[in-house]
């Protein structure tokens, strides 16, 4: 898979200085300026250049993440940057110990020898940038420009020139990274792993009350290791867990017997009246979320022997879904289960270009997904793989957000323009899945199609700001003929 290049993204509205560095040659450095000095008005965004919002975005970059802001900082703009310089604090008299000063003294003495006025002119410059970093009134401010942006990012990407579509939907995304960076990280921060911690409610009814059983828990708990990001590869967008496999988690939890997860379905039976385990498969896992829930909850029926495969692509992605899979189920001390199915097994799979090798040489019962389409092209080779692995009787249980801007708006309506959908019809779906529950239905007879679809809406702060809601699909086999 391939992917365009990130935007490179300039230091805007800022005000140039020479700095002479230690070894005595002029660098050029720009000073951010104040959210509510650079930041354009919302009410007239159809009215700004590309160039514009671009560098408005450059300069919280550079204000309040300069470890992010690209090396090339200055690339081709017909916009003249305006000398400003910041005489004194907006909104805060007081002067932040930043630190630096009595950590490099000793390193810079001979460079302040050498260039005295230069060096306070920089020491006075970095006090004047850490004023406005902490100055809360400005971070707010931006934090609500970006918001509005987002939400009425729309309006601005019809404004622009068609060439340019592609371009404003990278700066958008550019935007709505930029938020959720205020959202979980410092401006001073590297990115950094972490842990994440989840307890689900867990509907125990259909368990029964047998007086001799241990009763089964109230929660299920989860505890998943999300990665950062890298910067330069696109697809190891599984490190981290996304709003969507989280909000389907939670059903599992609260509808087991709606999504096959009940004790009934742990074995299932065959048209020859013997029983197999099931079978559980989850495309694009990333951190594992859907396969460690749905592990969890079969787990607590008597004599489980569900079978649950985890896959993804990326060697990354692999890895941490591996040490998460470890965490929630730790290998057991003694040997004697060593010849025991591991509750979910971790593989590779490319949906392109599959390896359909054991386990995954064996139809399953259940396949599940989650916010796994970022491409047109991702839908199809999804459908292809849910052809060969999915059983006769199996479904595939799919969600994905609804995102209106940005480049992966509309991913959607791809699932909806390859899956016919029957789910309104009851006599149509009722009749065509007659010949899967029996086990009579030939493979050139049959395709799949969407047997129930519900609109899901965001629930509290689960899910990335551009997320609007979330559709979910169960897809099965049906009769064509």
């Amino acid at each position: 898979m391939s992917s365009r290049p990130p935007v490179t993204m300039a230091r805007p509205n800022s005000s140039p200085s020479l700095r002479q560095s230690a070894h005595g040659k002029s660098v050029l450095e720009l000073t951010p300026t104040a959210p509510t000095v650079s930041l354009p008005p919302l009410g007239k965004l159809a009215t700004h250049s590309t160039e514009h919002v671009k560098q408005a975005l450059s300069n919280l970059y550079t204000l309040y993440f300069p470890s992010r802001v690209p090396s090339t900082v200055l690339n081709s703009s017909n916009l003249t940057i305006p000398n400003r310089k910041i005489q004194h604090s907006i909104h805060d008299t007081s002067v932040p110990d930043s630190g630096y000063a009595s950590a490099e003294e000793d390193e810079d003495e001979d460079a302040d020898c050498m260039h005295p006025a230069n060096s306070d002119e920089e020491n006075d410059i970095d006090a004047e940038i850490d004023i406005l970093r902490a100055d809360p009134l400005e971070r707010a401010f931006a934090i609500k420009w970006l918001t509005g942006f987002v939400t009425r990012s729309d309006v601005w990407l019809n404004a622009g020139d068609p060439e340019e579509t592609e371009q404003r939907s990278d700066i958008l995304d550019e935007a709505t990274s930029l938020l959720a960076a205020f959202s979980g990280h410092d401006g001073d921060e590297e990115d950094v792993a972490l842990t994440r911690t989840f307890s689900f409610p867990l509907t125990s009814s259909i368990w029964g009350h047998d007086p001799g059983a241990r009763a089964p828990p109230k929660h299920i708990h989860v505890e998943l290791n999300d990665a950062p990001l890298s910067k330069d590869d696109h697809t190891s967008v599984g490190l981290q867990s996304w709003g969507s496999s989280i909000l389907l988690a939670e059903r599992f939890c609260t509808q087991p017997s709606f999504f096959s997860l009940s004790p009934s379905s742990v074995t299932l039976a065959v048209p020859d009246d013997e029983l197999k385990p099931l079978r559980i498969l989850e495309l694009g896992a990333g951190t594992g979320m859907l396969s460690i829930v749905a592990a969890k909850i079969l787990a607590l029926s008597p004599n489980s022997e569900a079978e649950t495969v985890a896959t993804d692509y990326h060697p990354d992605v692999l890895d941490n879904l591996s040490q998460n899979v470890e965490t929630n189920f730790p290998s057991p001390p003694s040997s004697s289960s060593r010849h025991r199915r591991p509750p979910v097994r971790v593989m590779p799979l490319d949906w392109e270009h599959p390896v359909l090798s054991s386990p995954l040489d064996e139809p399953f019962d259940i396949i599940l997904a989650a916010d796994v389409i970022y491409h047109p092209c991702h839908a199809q080779w999804i459908k292809r793989c849910v052809e060969q692995l999915l059983s006769a009787q199996g479904v595939f249980w799919l969600i994905i957000p609804l995102r209106t801007t940005g480049r992966h708006e509309g991913m959607d309506a791809t699932v909806e323009g390859l899956f016919p959908d029957v789910s309104a019809s009851s006599s149509f779906s009722g009749t065509q899945l007659k010949g899967a529950e029996e086990g009579k239905m030939s493979e050139e007879g049959r395709e799949l199609a969407v047997l129930y679809r519900e609109e899901v809406g965001r629930q509290g702060n689960v899910g990335r700001a551009d997320e609007g809601g979330y559709k979910l699909f169960k897809i099965g086999w049906v009769n064509i003929n």
